[in-house]
């Protein structure tokens, strides 16, 4: 079973344990044990968030000024400071101190550092798009928790951000075309995986599935996965 899909059959157990009810001591279910069904209670139905407005949204694709164009549309020909730096400079101009697109910190952490003092982390480049050519994928540390994930790919010869993700990386892992970002959850037994994936209509990475993983989850560090049915 893959990373991503190992904590599939805890959802599953957890919504069968919502229907069971309860059991006696010898496992047989009792009507007079079983919980009541309720409903959901929905809150503030009548209340809805704006649309966003374009360049709202930190997770669109959006394109990179002031870098060379890349005749090749291989990242791997991109200086990826340079690339970050603009970016991030960009976003910040747009945000206007809003960390809507990029949080503050990054941002002047980005401005004002140069070479191998800048909080990025080692470039990695990989194809995520299928079409044999490396996106970029890089993050920029906020501080000793929070990262600024940002993935870069070359269309028309331009560099175009096409994820942007602030999180708490516990870990990012590639294969098949897949990004899995994980992160940690508020229950230390539990670690969020967030499945991005290439939308070639939308010309962008986005979410595909999101899920729970318990058998990589930092509680469980130096001890066997659980096999199936345990």
């Amino acid at each position: 079973m893959s990373p991503l899909g190992k904590a599939t059959r805890i959802l599953a157990l957890g919504a069968l344990l919502l229907t069971a009810g309860c059991m006696d001591a010898e496992g047989l279910h009792t009507e007079e044990s079983a919980a009541p069904a309720t409903t959901p209670l929905a809150l503030w139905e009548s209340t809805h968030p704006s649309p966003p407005t374009p360049g709202q949204s930190a997770g669109e694709p959006t394109r990179v000024p002031g870098v060379p164009r890349i005749p090749s549309g291989d990242m791997g020909k991109a200086v990826p400071l340079d690339v970050v730096k603009a970016d991030m400079a960009e976003d910040a101009r747009k945000d206007r101190g809003t960390a809507r697109l990029v949080h503050p910190v990054a941002a002047k952490k980005m401005a004002d550092c140069s070479g191998a003092a800048c909080p990025v982390r080692a470039p990695v480049l990989h194809d995520l798009t299928g079409d044999g050519k490396n996106e970029l994928i890089t993050a920029v540390d906020i501080d000793g928790r929070m990262s600024e994930l940002r993935v870069y790919t070359v269309e028309d010869q331009q560099v175009k951000r096409v994820l942007s993700r602030r999180a708490v990386l516990e870990g990012v892992e590639v294969a098949a075309g897949h990004l899995a970002v994980r992160e940690p959850t508020t229950n230390p037994t539990y670690v969020s995986v967030s499945d991005y994936v290439w939308d070639p209509d939308r010309r962008g990475m986005f979410l595909q599935q999101l899920s729970l993983d318990t058998c990589r989850a930092p509680e469980r560090q130096g001890k066997p996965c659980p096999t199936e049915g345990t």
